[in-house]
């Protein structure tokens, strides 16, 4: 039975070639991202190189939740009639935002990067435990070592800075979510690819909104290390993300992060602090929650 993978925000930059990279590996891929043209390209790129499992694309704006749901449930549904085992979901759909933005009326950031990859994991975990051994691949970022710790509310007290806001909820989550899920067959670990030149590094990271005042005074200095540290092809990124859902090195394992160097590195400490954990799990419960209303 062919093996098959999920990647959201799949469609190019660095999901694109983690689709590419799992397709090369033998993963009949679905791609999921907003734009029915990009999501043609990315068939045809990833078709094209590796013809043996087709890849397909499906719609979704992972910015919704209502979209979301029904992205779950059509991936269910697919899985369920054809008796084909859910082997890879990779979470890789991100944003940073130069502005406060709200979707539904919950802060922008922690709605893309945590709620719909939190929301669109919990739905399919039925899906994914009965094609175990799997793996659940959530994408982080370095960025959350300067990021707001309190989680007393989805958004901490100050200003609003796109930089500061980025990544916060969800390494805690893929921790939490790979000790509760130990022993089911089913993996998770985080990548982190470090950065790369792609359509959000090359327009939101020049932005100085994106850092507290205080950065803005040192901005050119800033600039110029988000753009050395952004500078790498996309195809390097993604190969964490590639090592976390294939390596054999990795199976029976969990709760691991890949570091940008594609290798095993510690977690940032504030994503292990029991506190966080539960903070995250209530927060995630209140503005996702499993069972649409």
């Amino acid at each position: 039975m062919r093996k098959t993978a999920v990647i959201t925000a799949g469609t190019a930059g660095i999901g694109g070639e983690t689709a590419l990279g799992l397709a090369a590996a033998g993963y009949a891929v679905t791609v999921v991202g907003r734009s029915p043209d990009r999501g043609a390209r990315a068939v045809d790129r990833i078709n094209a190189a590796h013809p043996a499992h087709p890849a397909r694309f499906l719609p979704a704006d992972l910015a919704s939740l209502d979209d979301v749901r029904a992205l779950a449930d059509r991936i269910a549904s697919d899985h369920a009639a054809s008796g084909e085992p859910l082997s890879v979901l990779v979470n890789n759909v991100g944003a940073m935002f130069p502005q406060r933005r709200t979707l539904d009326g919950v802060e922008a950031s922690f709605v893309v990067n945590h709620l719909s990859p939190y929301l669109l994991t919990e739905l399919l975990l039925p899906t994914l435990t009965a094609g175990a051994p799997s793996r659940i691949v959530n994408v982080t970022s370095g960025a959350v070592g300067v990021a707001k710790r309190v989680f007393d509310a989805v958004e901490p007290p100050g200003g609003y800075y796109g930089f500061h806001w980025y990544g916060r909820a969800n390494l805690a989550y893929t921790l939490d979510l790979a000790a509760r899920l130990d022993g089911t067959g089913v993996s998770v670990f985080a990548a982190d690819p470090g950065g790369a030149a792609t359509d959000m590094t090359n327009g939101t990271l020049a932005d100085p909104k994106i850092v507290s005042p205080a950065l803005r005074l040192l901005w050119p200095l800033v600039r110029r290390t988000f753009r050395r540290s952004t500078a790498g092809p996309a195809s390097a990124a993604a190969r964490p993300s590639i090592v976390a859902a294939t390596d054999d090195a990795l199976t029976g394992r969990t709760g691991i992060v890949i570091g940008a160097r594609a290798l095993p590195v510690p977690p940032i400490r504030t994503a292990t602090d029991p506190r966080v954990t539960e903070a995250v799990r209530r927060l995630s419960a209140r503005y996702a929650p499993l069972a649409a209303a």
